[in-house]
């Protein structure tokens, strides 16, 4: 290979680093989001998701949510366990509580890596709504309203997709505004 033509090849090499770096992943919680870290590290980093990571502790699912996936978590925020009734969050990080804040937790991640583009693809052959089935053994339905994606979970509850795509070392984050219930 000629000098000029490695200049060029490496120029180019660069060029299309540097492009790709470009594609950074969202903030979230006022956090810069990392792809070369797990989806815990991510997680205690993010404001918004404080009672999500202490929920993730309590259940004793931090070593699993840092294994190597691939995952699909939908992370509700801290607003979206605030609308859960009074007492329910307390309740639930209760050690006496553990089996039912695992079982809803683990509502929350497929065992996949589910990029919102292939989510919606998957809607959309499925003709307007996909069956999700998780890690707990929940099958929600995943569906679109004004170009967003949404969940909705065993009791009827509609999660909303509100920053998509945060890509992590094992998986990827859909940031949801809703907790998601198993049916009862």
């Amino acid at each position: 290979m000629t000098p000029m033509i490695r200049t060029l090849a490496a120029a180019t090499a660069l060029g299309l680093f540097a492009g790709s770096a470009l594609a950074a992943n969202p903030m979230v919680g006022g956090a810069e989001m990392f792809a070369t870290k797990n989806i815990v590290e991510n997680a205690m980093n993010s404001a918004d998701h404080t009672t999500l990571v202490a929920a993730v502790q309590a259940a004793g699912l931090v070593e699993t949510l840092q294994g190597p996936g691939p995952f699909t978590v939908f992370a509700p925020t801290n607003e979206a366990f605030a609308k859960l009734p009074a007492g329910t969050v307390e309740t639930l990080l209760k050690p006496e509580n553990k089996e039912m804040l695992t079982k809803i937790l683990t509502c929350h991640v497929v065992a996949a890596d589910a990029m919102s583009d292939a989510i919606m693809t998957m809607i959309a052959d499925d003709g307007g709504k996909h069956t999700v089935k998780t890690v707990g053994g929940c099958e929600f339905t995943a569906m679109t309203k004004d170009g967003m994606i949404q969940i909705e979970d065993g009791q009827g509850n509609i999660a909303t997709v509100t920053i998509a795509d945060v890509q992590q070392s094992n998986g990827v984050i859909h940031v949801i505004d809703t907790v998601l219930m198993p049916a009862m």
